[in-house]
């Protein structure tokens, strides 16, 4: 006679196992404690499901409700906040030691613009041949990159060699 309960979503008519539950009608009225039988009778009276809406309550609150329109409308709220929650990506900028102002300063906006936009931004400086041997001017680009953005972003990640390449990652604030 007793199917599985339901897998997916909340408890509903004959799945609801508790014997006694406290009862919402469909206008909000608080109905009491009552028994499970009873509040399903009452339910299809009206043409209404009786719907587990929070079961770890002592009795299990009920309410009189539509389970079809009650899934939908749930799963309507969990896109919507799927859909709002902002995934934050890392952004990656490649410059030179030796790079001019102007490259720089353009450089420098695309970072604004990535920190603006709430991702994290990874500045590569890449060295190439006699380069490697005066990383000190890379670490002097990286920190005035690191000045310039002193503002609006905090370092995550300080300036380190691997390889070829000195890194440093800068966060929004």
């Amino acid at each position: 006679m007793l199917t599985p309960p339901v897998k997916s979503g909340p408890r509903y008519n004959e799945f609801i196992q508790s014997e006694k539950v406290r009862v919402i009608d469909e206008e909000g009225e608080n109905l009491g404690v009552m028994y499970t039988r009873e509040a399903i009778a009452q339910a299809a009276e009206v043409g209404l499901d009786l719907v587990e809406v929070s079961p770890n309550a002592d009795p299990p609150v009920c309410k009189f409700l539509d389970v079809g329109k009650y899934k939908y409308e749930a799963q309507k709220k969990a896109n919507l906040a799927r859909k709002s929650q902002k995934t934050q990506e890392i952004k990656e900028i490649k410059m030179r030691p030796n790079i001019d102002d102007h490259d720089y300063m353009t450089k420098m906006k695309k970072i604004v613009e990535f920190i603006g936009e709430g991702d994290k931004v990874k500045v590569t400086l890449r060295f190439r041949g006699r380069e490697l041997s005066h990383q000190q001017l890379g670490m002097a680009l990286l920190q005035r990159v690191a000045e310039d953005m002193v503002e609006t972003a905090k370092v995550e990640a300080y300036p380190r060699m691997e390889g070829r390449q000195m890194l440093m990652v800068l966060a929004p604030k």
